[in-house]
């Protein structure tokens, strides 16, 4: 089954605006108009239906939870936008979005017109105090980059493309389709240039006349102090390049932490669990335990019950936007019973119980007394 998210290469936290990004550069890749692979047509309406259902709340939703087959039986129209057939690229994008730059009057894409490169994401993974305190890392990544021998001409060095003798450089022919109804004539996209206008005689060797090539890329990123799971930092203009002089992509580096055996995270406060025994929660006492910042002494005030809380203040993890300011760090108290007691301590407990008990007792008759006078 589909994964709208993966069509549209959008995470499933993307916000509306990413999604709309995100299907401009699809769009203009897929559409018929200028894609001609057997299955583009299939695919555009695939992006269609990802970008109707994940722009619409209700729709995203009850996608996120249910999937493609929970929204048939919620009810919804589950075609796409483009079921019924869809026009050309530039009437789309008036529909969706108000028309874009690179569009002639005629309502035809302009193949010279500047592309953008697409966004890449890259997910990595951090240890728990990295993600606290912060750090550098390396990164490796694969993007497009513009053929260096080329310079994104797609010709061999020396050579220049030359006007398609097809479409005479507009990258339309006509097409004259013989129907019971008379003849149609329709401009369709140039079969012999696939709409460029422009023809390469002779391919340059380093990246067969496509103009860019995949590179391996390597660089160093800082990693924010007090970052969480699942966040995003972006990286400008390390995506794939830009056809016909468009601008470079970006690369969303998606952070994934480790979780600690021993620290537990909730937004920026920290949560370790203090176990004690009932002599030194009835009793009160210093104890040593483990911080973001090492050991640290804290005081367990006498009668603390089980499930009572210790805050140290400040010892939690940094705000992203403000890192001088941290969350607390809670000690969660848990009073645990002793087991395999000694004959001393089995002893001081019966006295102890034996305590206790003549303790309630005497409250008892103490209560009764004071009914007396109070019924007097």
């Amino acid at each position: 089954m589909s994964d709208y998210y993966e069509i549209l290469g959008v995470s499933k936290d993307a916000s509306k605006d990413e999604i709309k990004s995100a299907f401009r550069k699809k769009a203009r890749v897929l559409h018929p108009d200028v894609n001609k692979a057997p299955d583009a047509e299939e695919k555009f309406k695939e992006l269609g239906k990802a970008y109707e259902t994940l722009m619409d709340e209700n729709k995203r939703a009850t996608y996120d939870r249910y999937g493609e087959d929970g929204l048939k039986n919620a009810g919804f129209d589950t075609g796409g936008p483009f079921a019924g057939g869809f026009g050309d690229l530039n009437d789309i994008f008036n529909t969706f979005f108000g028309g874009f730059g690179g569009f002639g009057f005629g309502g035809r894409p302009d193949p010279n017109a500047p592309i953008d490169g697409d966004d890449l994401r890259l997910d990595i993974e951090i240890e728990f105090e990295q993600a606290v305190f912060g750090t550098n890392k390396e990164i490796k990544f694969n993007h497009t980059e513009i053929c260096p021998e080329c310079g994104g001409t797609g010709c061999e060095k020396g050579t220049k493309p030359e006007i398609c003798d097809t479409c005479h450089g507009s990258g339309q022919v006509q097409q004259v389709m013989r129907t019971p109804l008379g003849s149609i004539t329709q401009i369709v996209t140039c079969p012999n240039c696939n709409g460029t206008g422009k023809k390469i005689k002779k391919p340059c060797k380093t990246c067969s006349g496509k103009g860019y090539s995949e590179k391996e890329r390597k660089i160093e990123i800082k990693i924010p102090a007090g970052v969480d799971n699942l966040s995003k930092i972006r990286v400008s203009g390390e995506g794939d390049s830009g056809m016909n002089g468009g601008r470079p992509g970006d690369l969303f580096v998606v952070i994934h932490v480790k979780p600690s055996d021993y620290f537990k995270r909730d937004g920026n406060d920290i949560y370790t669990q203090l176990d004690i025994s009932p002599a030194q929660a009835a009793l009160g006492d210093e104890i040593s335990i483990k911080t973001l910042e090492g050991e640290k002494t804290i005081q367990v005030p006498a009668g603390v019950q089980s499930g009572n809380s210790v805050k140290i203040k400040n010892m939690g993890v940094p705000f992203v936007s403000r890192p001088s300011q941290r969350g607390d760090h809670i000690v969660i108290v848990s009073v645990k019973t002793p087991t395999n007691l000694t004959d001393e301590e089995k002893n001081l407990y019966r006295r102890l119980y034996e305590v206790q008990k003549n303790k309630k007792s005497h409250e008892s008759i103490m209560e009764k007394v004071k009914g007396v006078f109070n019924n007097a």
